[in-house]
């Protein structure tokens, strides 16, 4: 007789067995019908030089994701062995592994295993936030189901290590491999792989790094496991234990060109405006750029060197700060960059950014017109005080030389610009016009924009340094301009071609800037500078190769610059405070040249030397140093060129009873080194020269 007791026990029996097989068909539909959403798996970009070196990675989290052949099996059976052994047995969730899970924790009061698979793992990196909450618990078990159903186990071990944490800001087994062993993942040993997948566990904690005696303490338990399960033997347990481990040396996220990087995403980002910052850390793109690492290395210490310890300011930026970038006249390509001191003190890219005066160093502009005009090298202008009319009514502008000195003489613009004197620039300026001299600029490369008033041919408008690299690239280019170029091409994580090869077009902009025949002859008044008496003719010999440049300083020493070049690169260095209000008391001459000059020699190291060449356009005519007209027998005398057309016609008589009032165009004694510009307009440092009796 059946007992109305047992009758509601088999009732109450028979309803959970039908609420369990409900919601496990529910389960199922749930599976069935959820889409798996599609994984996004931050990836590190790659930012390479022209040559292929790594420069840096821009990263959410540095990641290099490798196929599954390139996992050595050890490293896999490794991982699988302390994670979750049955991993190739169970269908995502291992009731199994939660039972012993459950009863290793309540036996030791705390939690010491985890009851989570693999899949499971992955489908929390993948697919969710870390929140705990009973949705996202049942969330979980359905998006591991969805793996299970859609790929292998070996396709789910591959997204596992490609996507697990390591420790050390390392994410995959391939980043890993690099940051702890310096190497490979495909190069990785047992001994290796059995402490890389120790970290798993609590990176943190078994860092060898951070804690060596713990780590080997795990990996003795990853390799005990592995004997357990049959993957390893024992002896070869005890040789991987017995192994000394080498490890890379610690340091932080390399990244040789912070500044370049910041400025080519900027680019890229112009480029491409669908590829969004965010694209630039976590889509794995690879960027190949114009940078030379060797030549960014030697950017890097000039600047170091040639800067000094410094004061930190009320930011604890040091000062004086400073900027060098480095072009390739023949295309524009940018080849080094530093934007400062220190990218971590200060990430406002100066190179770029810091729009300053550049005092004497825009002189070059200037003669670029005066030579275009028709005026020789020869033409010469009186060192005496004048004045201009000013830019409002009534105001007159009186342009003096260093400590208000004049030199009381005719000068040639060979050695107006060798000794940069400013009274006679300002009588050019007001000759050929500011207009004139803003139109040459611009078509030179100064982007920024220009005052148009006297004062601008002594450097009066604000300009940056990578503009002025730009504009004086077509004087070492037989007068051509290239835009500067930072990007040859970008791909995305699948090779495909997103700026360069078949994607957008890289901008390659180009056209002639100046006549070549003018660029040549201003180089070639332009290389006095370097030469003995020149504004930097203390630095000019260091190089041991053809050169030309210009220096400039601006009002009360505030800012110092030097832009020079070869026929293969281009060279501007700008050294200042970033508060435009405390001067660095220094000139151009005194501090930038000698950064610029170590730069350089270490740039050009290995490079055999080599001159402009000269243009059909040029001719070179012996000169009267006094009279400036063909030399004759009797006159002292110097070889000086000459857009044809240009030269004297006329010979010297040989009468030079007028000679104390004028000087040889390259022989009068130029500045001491540590002098330099100073004033108003960039007064270049100057001393009244002696009269050459040569």
């Amino acid at each position: 007789m059946t007992t109305k007791k047992g009758l509601t026990g088999r009732r109450l029996f028979g309803l959970c067995v039908v609420a369990l097989l409900a919601g496990m068909v529910s389960f199922a539909a749930l599976v069935l019908i959820t889409p798996l959403p599609q994984p996004v798996v931050p990836t590190a970009t790659k930012v390479y030089d022209r040559k292929g070196e790594l420069v840096a990675s821009v990263f959410v989290e540095n990641r290099i994701e490798i196929p599954f052949s390139e996992m050595p099996q050890h490293l896999r059976d490794a991982v699988v062995a302390i994670e979750d052994y049955r991993f190739y047995q169970h269908l995502g969730i291992d009731p199994v592994g939660l039972a012993r899970a459950l009863y290793h924790n309540i036996r030791a009061g705390r939690v010491v295993e985890g009851g989570s698979t693999i899949t499971q793992q992955l489908a929390k990196n993948l697919f969710l936030t870390p929140e705990r909450t009973l949705r996202r618990k049942f969330l979980e078990a359905v998006l591991t189901e969805k793996l299970e159903i859609r790929y292998s186990k070996d396709e789910i071990l591959k997204m596992y290590l490609n996507t697990i944490y390591f420790g050390e800001g390392a994410y995959g087994v391939e980043v890993a491999s690099q940051t702890y062993f310096g190497k490979h993942a495909r190069d990785l040993d047992l001994a290796e792989s059995a402490l890389l997948a120790g970290l798993i566990r609590s990176p943190e904690t078994y860092s060898p790094f951070k804690n060596p005696k713990g780590a080997k303490a795990r990996q003795h338990m990853v390799l005990d496991r592995m004997v357990e399960v049959g993957y390893i033997t024992r002896e070869e347990a005890q040789r991987a234990k017995a192994e000394e481990i080498e490890f890379a040396e610690k340091s932080v996220t390399r990244n040789f060109a912070p500044y370049f990087v910041q400025y080519v995403t900027d680019v890229v980002r112009r480029i491409r405006p669908d590829i969004t910052e965010a694209d630039l850390a976590r889509s794995g793109f690879v960027i190949r750029t114009t940078l030379d690492l060797r030549m960014q290395r030697a950017a890097q210490r000039a600047l170091d060197a040639g800067l000094g310890q410094g004061t930190p300011d009320q930011r604890g930026v040091r000062q004086p700060q400073g900027a060098l970038v480095a072009i390739d006249p023949r295309n524009g390509e940018i080849r080094a960059m530093v934007g400062g001191r220190s990218f971590f003190e200060s990430t406002w890219n100066r190179a770029v950014l810091a729009r300053r005066q550049p005092g004497s160093a825009f002189k070059p502009f200037l003669y670029a017109a005066v030579l275009s005009a028709g005026y020789p090298p020869t033409s010469r202008q009186m060192c005496a005080p004048v004045s201009f009319p000013g830019g409002k009514p009534g105001e007159v502008w009186t342009p003096t030389d260093y400590r208000v000195d004049y030199h009381y003489r005719e000068m040639t613009i060979r050695e107006a610009i060798k000794i940069s004197d400013n009274v006679v620039a300002a009588k050019w300026a007001s000759i050929v016009g500011p207009g004139r001299i803003a139109r040459f600029a611009s078509a030179m490369g100064i982007r920024s924009r220009l005052d148009i008033n006297l004062s601008l041919a002594l450097g009066t408008s604000p300009v940056t340094p990578l503009e002025m690299a730009a504009a004086y690239a077509p004087l070492a280019n037989g007068g051509i301009y290239f835009e500067p170029t930072a990007v040859i091409e970008v791909k995305g994580p699948g090779g495909e071609d997103l700026i360069g090869g078949g994607g957008v077009t890289v901008p390659r902009k180009s056209y002639r800037a100046i006549d070549e025949s003018t660029a040549y002859v201003l180089t070639s008044l332009m290389k006095s500078v370097l030469e003995p008496g020149g504004t930097a003719g203390h630095v000019g010999w260091r190089l041991g190769r053809p050169a030309a440049g210009k220096t400039g300083t601006t009002d009360l020493y505030r800012d110092a610059w030097f832009i020079g070049y070869t026929p293969d690169l281009v060279a501007a260095v700008y050294v200042g405070n970033d508060d435009v209000s405390k001067p660095v008391g220094r000139s151009g001459g005194s501090i930038a040249a000698p950064i610029w000059a170590d730069f350089m020699v270490e740039a050009l190291r290995g490079e055999p030397p080599r001159d402009f060449p000269m243009p059909p356009g040029v001719v070179v005519e012996r000169v009267c140093s006094v009279t400036g007209l063909r030399a004759g027998p009797t006159c002292p005398s110097y070889d000086e060129v000459f857009i044809r057309g240009t030269e004297p016609a006329m010979e010297c008589p040989g009468f030079h009873w007028w000679a104390d009032q004028t000087t040889s165009g390259d022989e009068g004694e130029g500045v001491s080194p540590g002098t330099g510009e100073a004033g108003e307009a960039a007064v270049e440092g100057v001393r009244p020269h002696r009269r050459s009796t040569r």
